[in-house]
């Protein structure tokens, strides 16, 4: 380790050394571009008005090394030689600074103070030179913003002026001694011009908003006179603004083969905000765009106006093309489990109008074979999956008692699922039964998404079971497999549950809480049903799971400019068996390590609590709890192409709520919780390919709660091959 980072030291002050190598004499390599601000302006954001400056340094690695200059500055001179191409290919030129683009600078800023109110602003430049290096800051001093002074809205047109209720000041969007800006002003023209444009003036445009400033006042004041101007015909003479009616609404077919639109009626119009003898509005076109857009079986959506001569109608034509309804794709895969190698096949029908109200059914068939080895004791050794499954999604709310207008406004999907699964293992055969209805839901912002698990319904059957398994793991009389034993036991599990999520691009925050056996448990109770020997009720001759679990997850973002970011993460998750249980299914169990988690172990590789495993073929069942957190600061930038690169530190643990003996020292408990923390460390690279993103992150262990004595600061006490881990993932982390 301490070798390969000397030769990474090296290798960086190396690079450092040669960056003026391609700078021409009497020019300077831009080293640095800083931005200051003289005052305490809390308004005037540095971040966002570095963006405008004109030219920007080198990329720095991590905001410390400009290797990508380094790389290009290793190259020689001969363009010949296809060493020298790769390393400028690879690697980025020297920035090398302009003073026109400085000059520009100061001007871009200058205009972005102004419209932030600091009319008496200046901006200036500062250069330091160091051998072929040259930094600069841009000093910006705003000085005391203006304020709006004296505040007038003309409005020629008497029937706007009271459409929009402006001879109440109350109504206004600009106010009287709040801060000048010109973004407010903009604001302001688009809100009067969306009011108008929703109540039916169809050729209204912000453009007919001007506005004239005067400065001349007392103080730091700026008088405003907003003015509504007319319409004006082409020899100049002023008119009214026509407000517009829908006279009718048609739909036509976009298809050049095809003049039938494949929906029924009822859903165009529901889909359809636009309606005959009502105002032309703006936010009425842009919802029916939505909603359409939404229907998966419609291609592409073609809206027009046409004026009625010499009236003040409009007649609104729809134009709809609606995707093939089937589709059948084959999808084979390669997989390779811990080195057991196999193949994999899907083939899926989908058909997105089932009933021409762009249902989609899609019906998936996968099968998958494994050859495992290294098994003794088991007659076959081979590993054979088949499955079915059947969804069926509705662009709507299914459910009774909801009002049709509270379907239109609300985009949701309802979603019936069916689901069969065959496994045959050398250990043991399993076949899974699924069925579920759920809705999901959204806000018109999109920030809001709401998930509502209806039913959940899974049943585990477990036919057949080695004797070679059960005379090792499930027929020990001890409690040594209590947990082992009860994941291979026939389960039936109805469950609800109810998601949240919030997203704003900066703050996210994902929460779910679900629950399962209430309802039977309590028809069991009202009935007097029979208890088993463990006090258990069954359903269909099976004790029934009975828990409750519940998640959040909380994701910051610190943006310091365009490629260099700070993102923080918790979760935690708690789950609590209770009734008809003892212990939670395999499938709602916690686990942690892996490229979501703590990157410094293997998935399922620590935990819970001081647990150690002691049996590799098992500890995927016992290392597994009842609760979970997790800790995460991560910083993100970009290297250079689509490489992206990331610091990260990583925290936390599982624990079981219970104490099981089978998992010894993994209870958690507040009066050891803090010694029980994992904590580890790593380097993440990440190829960006927009629509996808290709993770590969290195993690060290630096806490690990499983040992004692030196053994539990690997910070301190590094080997490299007990502490490292490597993963490979699709999508950021959180």
């Amino acid at each position: 380790m301490k070798q390969i980072g000397y030769i990474l030291f090296a290798a960086v002050l190396l690079a450092s050394c040669a960056e003026t190598k391609y700078v021409p004499d009497g020019r300077y390599l831009l080293d640095n571009v800083k931005l200051t601000v003289d005052g305490r302006h809390d308004d005037v954001n540095t971040g966002k008005m570095k963006s405008y400056v004109r030219q920007q340094e080198n990329v720095r690695w991590f905001s410390l090394f400009k290797l990508p200059l380094g790389v290009y500055s290793m190259s020689g001179r001969d363009s010949t030689r296809w060493m020298n191409r790769l390393l400028k290919g690879m690697g980025e030129p020297p920035v090398l600074f302009d003073t026109l683009l400085a000059r520009q600078t100061v001007g871009d800023l200058q205009q972005m103070l102004y419209n932030q109110g600091y009319l008496e602003s200046k901006v200036e430049l500062w250069t330091k030179t160091r051998g072929k290096k040259l930094s600069t800051t841009y000093k910006l001093y705003p000085g005391e913003a203006y304020t709006v002074g004296k505040l007038e809205y003309l409005i020629a047109d008497s029937i706007i002026k009271r459409e929009l209720g402006l001879d109440d000041p109350a109504n206004w969007g600009l106010k009287p001694g709040s801060q000048f800006s010109v973004d407010d002003l903009d604001r302001e023209r688009k809100r009067i011009t969306k009011l108008l444009t929703d109540r039916g003036y169809y050729r209204f445009h912000k453009e007919f908003i001007s506005y004239e400033a005067d400065t001349l006042g007392d103080g730091r004041k700026v008088n405003l006179r907003l003015m509504l101007n007319p319409n004006r015909t082409e020899e100049g003479e002023e008119l009214l603004h026509t407000r517009y009616k829908v006279r009718s609404v048609s739909f036509e077919s976009g298809a050049k083969d095809d003049s039938v639109i494949h929906l029924r009626r009822k859903v165009l119009a529901e889909s359809t905000y636009i309606k005959e003898g009502g105002y032309y509005s703006g936010s009425d076109l842009q919802n029916t765009y939505n909603h359409f857009g939404r229907l998966g079986a419609v291609k592409y959506t073609n809206i027009q106006f046409r004026e009625v001569p010499d009236t003040a109608l409009l007649d609104c034509r729809i134009r709809l093309q609606t995707n093939k309804p089937s589709t059948l794709s084959f999808q084979p895969e390669g997989t390779n489990t811990a080195g057991d190698l196999g193949a994999a096949a899907t083939l899926t029908y989908q058909n997105r109008n089932l009933f021409h109200g762009s249902e989609n059914l899609s019906i998936e068939l996968r099968g998958a074979y494994e050859a495992i080895k290294g098994l003794e004791g088991y007659s076959n050794q081979d590993f054979i999956e088949y499955s079915v499954e059947t969804k069926l999604k509705f662009p709507r709310f299914i459910m009774p008692f909801i009002k049709a207008d509270t379907r239109r406004r609300i985009n949701a999907t309802s979603e019936v699922s069916l689901l069969y699964d065959l496994q045959d293992r050398p250990e043991f055969h399993r076949r899974l039964w699924s069925a579920a209805w759920r809705y999901r839901w959204a806000q018109p912002s999109g920030r809001f998404q709401y998930q509502l698990d209806l039913l959940d319904v899974n049943y585990v059957l477990m036919p057949w079971i080695s004797e070679t398994f059960k005379r090792l793991y499930l027929d020990d009389v001890s409690s040594r497999n209590a947990i082992l034993r009860y994941n291979y036991q026939d389960l039936f599990i109805t469950k609800t549950g109810f998601g949240l999520s919030y997203n704003d691009g900066t703050t996210a925050v994902k929460s779910n809480i679900e629950t399962a056996g209430n309802l039977f448990n309590l028809a069991s109770e009202l009935t007097g049903a029979a208890k088993n020997s463990l006090g258990q009720y069954k359903v269909f001759n099976i004790a029934y799971a009975q828990y409750v679990k519940g998640d959040i997850d909380f994701t910051r973002i610190l943006k310091f400019d365009y490629i260099n970011q700070l993102v923080f993460h918790v979760g935690l998750g708690i789950a609590w068996p209770y009734g008809n249980s003892t212990l939670l299914p395999f499938e709602k169990r916690y686990f942690s390590g892996g490229a979501n988690s703590l990157r410094g172990w293997a998935v399922r590789g620590i935990g819970p609590g001081r647990y150690k495993g002691t049996d590799g073929r098992i500890d995927f069942i016992n290392q597994t709890g009842d609760m979970k957190l997790d800790l995460n600061v991560e910083y993100r930038t970009h290297l250079f192409w689509k490489l992206d690169g990331a610091l990260f530190v990583d925290g936390g643990n599982i624990w079981t709520l219970r104490e099981y003996p089978d998992q010894p020292g993994g209870q958690f408990t507040f009066g050891n919780f803090l010694e029980q923390l994992a904590a580890d460390y790593g380097l993440g690279f990440r190829f960006n390919f927009d629509y996808f993103i290709v993770r590969f992150d290195l993690g060290m262990k630096a806490v690990n709660p499983a040992y004692d004595a030196d053994e539990h600061y690997p910070l301190i006490h590094p080997r490299f091959s007990r502490d490292f881990a490597f993963h490979f993932a699709v999508g950021l982390p959180f």
